[in-house]
């Protein structure tokens, strides 16, 4: 038997009668397995009937890009680069780079707008890192989104002053057992 609960709809133009501030979170482990953590903590707040977005800026192979995300739910949307393959370092070819530079201006556009209320910007800090995205935009991204925007900032080696301006920082670490 499978059953489906329909959450109700988010109706950004009937404001809440209290104010919500949102928080900036940084979610950092050098072993990279903390995604987990993050999209549960995503499709749970998607099932309350709260619009989110996931952007994985260097994963591609699925032909996405910014104008067919994945959806899961009714209010989860998913996207990745319109690229044939995964970014792993700072070489990267020009169709690429004008994939994730889509990619990225689509995802300022729709913060700006507030069009979410919850963000998560996967893997930021490695695209951060390989100077495919400017460490300043993402810093006046996080300063001038809607206040009631909450955004999720993930990678291995998250910038220090991304660090400096988050409200929440996770980090996992991996201890082998002996």
């Amino acid at each position: 038997m499978v059953s489906q609960l329909e959450a109700p709809l988010f109706n950004s133009h009937q404001p809440l009668p209290y104010s919500i501030e949102g928080i900036v979170q940084v979610f950092t482990c050098a072993h990279r397995s903390f995604f987990t953590n993050v999209i549960a903590q995503a499709l749970r707040i998607a099932g309350q009937g709260t619009p989110v977005l996931v952007v994985q800026f260097l994963k591609g192979g699925i032909g996405q890009g910014p104008h067919q995300p994945v959806q899961l739910g009714q209010h989860l949307d998913w996207l990745r680069c319109d690229m044939p393959e995964c970014i792993a370092s700072a070489d990267v070819e020009e169709a690429t780079m004008a994939a994730l530079h889509q990619l990225w201006h689509y995802t300022k556009s729709v913060v700006t707008q507030g069009k979410y209320a919850l963000v998560v910007l996967d893997e930021l800090s490695l695209a951060i890192e390989f100077n495919l995205i400017p460490e300043a935009e993402v810093l006046e991204l996080l300063e001038h989104r809607p206040r009631s925007v909450d955004v999720i900032l993930t990678g291995p080696a998250m910038p220090r002053s991304i660090l400096d301006r988050a409200d929440q920082i996770t980090e996992l670490r991996y201890h082998p057992r002996s």
